[in-house]
């Protein structure tokens, strides 16, 4: 167990808090949860940073980061789709979680037939992933009560949901040649 390591940890256990923070019948909650989030999505920064620069790269946090981050997100839209119960957030709450299912999978069997490299994170993903942060801090931060920043958050979770995607497209083509090609008998 490194640094890099306890960090993701870090994240998995500040899920259960967040959910909490976000429960609690207190006019701040709302604001902590958010908090609480957006330190959890520096905290995937962080690893990833100080993995590198330390060269503590290590295959259980290969594992761990992207588990953490999609369990992060997943758990943040299931709380707002809750809350604001309409089509503006649940439709881009469910391609962002749908793409995150798909892709996993297609990472999963690309890596059997040895050609993982073919689905590896783009600057894409990247754009797509910082869009669908802000958009979670903002909306999380604000009851469910139309105002310009909850305006602002569903506008970005609609733009993180479009990145989603083009870039599921991508990956989708990338690997492609992989799904098309047939099986042979034997």
């Amino acid at each position: 167990m490194n640094i890099p390591n306890l960090i993701t940890v870090l994240r998995v256990l500040l899920i259960p808090i967040f959910i909490l923070l976000f429960y609690l019948p207190f006019p701040w909650s709302h604001l902590a949860a958010s908090a609480v989030f957006g330190l959890a999505a520096f905290t995937d920064w962080l690893d990833g940073y100080l993995a590198r620069r330390l060269e503590q790269s290590t295959p259980f946090g290969a594992f761990l980061d992207p588990v953490a981050d999609k369990l992060m997100v997943a758990v943040a839209l299931v709380l707002l789709v809750e809350e604001h119960a309409n089509f503006w957030l649940t439709l881009p709450a469910a391609i962002i979680i749908g793409r995150e299912i798909v892709i996993s999978a297609l990472r999963e069997w690309m890596a059997e037939l040895g050609a993982r490299a073919h689905v590896a994170v783009s600057n894409l993903g990247k754009w797509k992933t910082a869009a669908q942060m802000l958009a979670l801090v903002i909306l999380l931060a604000n009851p469910a009560v139309m105002n310009a920043w909850v305006l602002s958050g569903y506008v970005l979770l609609i733009i993180a949901a479009g990145l989603t995607l083009w870039s599921m497209l991508q990956y989708l083509l990338a690997a492609w040649p992989h799904l098309s090609t047939s099986v042979e008998k034997k």
